[in-house]
């Protein structure tokens, strides 16, 4: 598939964000050559008049100035250093990063301002900066979380075709945790008949325990207006025995209520359990302790 990447400078790199365990998120870039079928994220594009369906990931907006805005922002008096979250509406270690290189200058912007941030990708590509992610995670609060809903083959190439496999992604969590990153797995989207068989669910994490994990976390996937359209679309043609079921879990909302949850949450955490997932680093890189000041003898 043919993309194009289109080099436009942004204003502000830090974004506002309500409703999430995080206040401010950063992307590099705009858009995603993932294509990723289950995409949230389409949903956003279609409420901005933007392309949603299949022609989503075939044009990036590559923000060339976002490192150095960034410096200046977290430079700013006004900034509390608060958390960042890298990687909320676009992968920052999409192929085009090997290029531009804007996540690694944004990552080295955090460091020099000592500011915490976590991080989510399906990139292996991030490997290339364990120097920086080092110098960061000495420095402030540092977790990086690798997306792997599933290591059934089909299941992954059919649903995240632009996308490195799955296990490759689990050798840069080995690579990280080496390093002394913190560094988790979240299985998400586990998707309904396809990957949330039990079975499946003990085959990522287990394996996630071997590439030493610190956590491992999942979701059921939700379907929006704009990601809805377009992953039915992918069911009907790659997946056509599972589309009436989908209809059916799916209609007229977006998340599956708990009592249909439960059964594959209830099974992580006893997987969680079984395999031992804890921070098990022999080296934890970690930022100095804040200094305490000295009460006065009176």
């Amino acid at each position: 598939m043919g993309v194009e990447y289109r080099e436009e400078p942004c204003r502000s790199a830090l974004n506002r964000v309500q409703g999430m365990p995080f206040k401010w998120s950063l992307n590099p870039y705009t858009g995603c050559a993932h294509r990723c079928t289950f995409c949230y994220v389409r949903a956003f594009e279609r409420r901005a008049d933007r392309p949603s369906d299949g022609r989503y990931g075939r044009s990036i907006r590559v923000k060339a100035n976002v490192a150095e805005v960034l410096r200046a922002e977290l430079a700013r008096p006004s900034w509390r250093h608060e958390q960042v979250a890298i990687g909320a509406a676009t992968d920052p270690y999409q192929p085009c990063e090997g290029r531009y290189r804007l996540t690694r200058g944004c990552l080295e912007a955090l460091a020099a301002a000592r500011n915490p941030f976590s991080l989510i990708t399906r990139g292996p590509m991030i490997v290339r900066d364990l120097d920086v992610l080092q110098e960061a995670a000495g420095r402030a609060e540092v977790a990086v979380f690798f997306s792997v809903p599933t290591l059934d083959d089909e299941v992954w190439r059919k649903t995240e075709p632009g996308t490195a496999p799955p296990r490759q992604r689990l050798r840069a969590v080995r690579r990280l945790i080496d390093a002394g990153i913190k560094a988790g797995v979240g299985m998400a989207p586990i998707l309904p008949g396809l990957s949330d068989r039990p079975e499946q669910l003990e085959e990522v994490v287990r394996a996630a325990r071997e590439a030493g994990a610190t956590s491992v976390w999942a979701n059921m996937l939700y379907l929006r207006p704009g990601t809805r359209e377009h992953f039915l679309e992918c069911l009907a043609r790659d997946f056509p025995e599972q589309l009436e079921t989908y209809e059916q879990l799916y209609a007229r909302r977006a998340y599956l209520p708990a009592s249909e949850t439960e059964a594959m949450r209830s099974c992580v955490k006893e997987l969680r359990q079984r395999y031992g997932i804890a921070d098990r680093r022999y080296v934890r890189l970690s930022p100095p302790p804040e200094p305490t000041q000295l009460a006065l003898a009176v």
